[in-house]
């Protein structure tokens, strides 16, 4: 496909997601119907849907109107690219610029958020606030977590290389490499497959580290989900591992991902029947806005009414998973989110509610630190 059908596609695609088809599925929606599409032009038409999804306000104001068409205008000419080349009209390119699209808007362009989560997220980021809304507009670094069961961080690297793969160390936490080069490759490369490496963003990895493991412990992940976490805590502590999640068709991938990573981790059904344990993680469910710039859509979905079921479904999980911890034991606490009203709030009423609980460490990771927006609070019992 030339540039110009890829940005076709792009605003046909878009089109859809704007009429409430979610993003995902319009994008395998085109490809399942357009199979003379390569993956690199997969790929690429990916790219432009999402970044015009992740600056959906501004580049609607760009491109002057809130369309398909209007996306990928205000997009390309946010990113400097010559319109002219673009929409020619020819073959299968978009139709040539005409009207009010051939001129530059003045004035100030909107912020790429729902109006209703300015005041929430400017509270709740502080000084923080627009250097966060900028890391949304731009794309997610592609992170890897090394197992340290496996190999050392330089033993990944070389491996890594030797399949076209370039990364390089971040500050944030001891096993994240960030990938420069060959992203594409790393399903299919010896160190995945071998179990030397997983993706994971780098300040859920940052989390597992602050976490106190030993080997005689008893370990429950209990909103375990694909397993990421609990995958990480095996990698850095021989221990005993649990995983549990409300929906168990999500963890069927673990046992494979155990395997490949030398990991031992029990499936459990019922935590009560293996409780007390010396830790319970709890990832709970949540709006995922540290994440909004890997899932753009969901940021233009998501509603107050929302936010506020959230709010009790993370309150009745920290109060019942609380039980399953032994005395003396640890209750950790994770939202991949930046609104405080899901992180620090939350934490401080469970405390004043269940004073038998303090504080231990908590940390609101922000996006330019290097990982996605996430949150983690770390709890004993006294």
């Amino acid at each position: 496909m030339t540039p110009q059908a890829r940005v076709q596609a792009a605003i046909e695609i878009l089109d859809q997601i704007l009429h409430g088809t979610a993003a995902e599925k319009a994008l395998t929606g085109w490809a399942r119907r357009s199979r003379f599409a390569g993956s690199k032009d997969r790929a690429g038409i990916r790219d432009h849907v999402f970044d015009a999804l992740r600056r959906r306000n501004s580049a609607a104001f760009f491109g002057g109107s809130l369309t398909g068409r209007g996306l990928m205008i205000g997009v390309l000419r946010q990113d400097g690219v010559d319109l002219n080349e673009i929409f020619t009209g020819e073959g299968y390119a978009p139709a040539a610029l005409s009207g009010s699209e051939l001129t530059v808007p003045d004035g100030e362009a909107p912020l790429d958020i729902p109006e209703w989560l300015r005041k929430p997220l400017r509270e709740s980021l502080g000084k923080a606030f627009q250097d966060t809304l900028s890391a949304m507009g731009r794309r997610a670094p592609v992170i890897l977590r090394v197992n340290l069961r496996n190999a050392t961080l330089a033993q990944a690297q070389d491996l890594l290389a030797e399949d076209g793969i370039e990364t390089h160390p971040i500050t944030l936490v001891d096993t994240a490499l960030e990938v420069s080069e060959g992203a594409r490759r790393i399903k299919n490369s010896a160190a995945y497959l071998g179990g030397v490496v997983e993706l994971q963003d780098a300040s859920s990895q940052a989390l597992i580290a602050e976490m106190s493991l030993d080997k005689s412990m008893k370990v429950m992940d209990y909103c375990a989900g694909g397993g990421g976490k609990v995958l990480a805590m095996a990698g850095r502590c021989d221990a005993q591992y649990f995983a549990h999640d409300a929906n168990p068709q999500r963890l069927s991938d673990l046992p494979a991902r155990a395997e490949r990573a030398c990991a031992k981790i029990t499936i459990v059904e019922d935590p009560a029947t293996n409780a007390p344990f010396d830790l319970v993680l709890c990832d709970v469910p949540c709006s995922g806005s540290g994440t909004w710039r890997r899932t753009p859509d969901a940021k233009w979905r998501f509603a107050p009414e929302d936010l506020a079921k959230l709010e009790r479904v993370q309150a009745e999980i920290l109060e019942k998973a609380q039980g399953f911890v032994a005395p003396g034991g640890t209750l950790v606490y994770a939202t991949c989110s930046v609104l405080a009203a899901e992180n620090t709030a939350q934490i401080e009423r469970f405390v004043q509610n269940n004073p038998s609980w303090a504080i231990d460490w908590q940390r609101q990771f922000l996006l330019c630190e290097g990982g996605d927006g996430f949150f983690g609070a770390i709890l004993l019992r006294k």
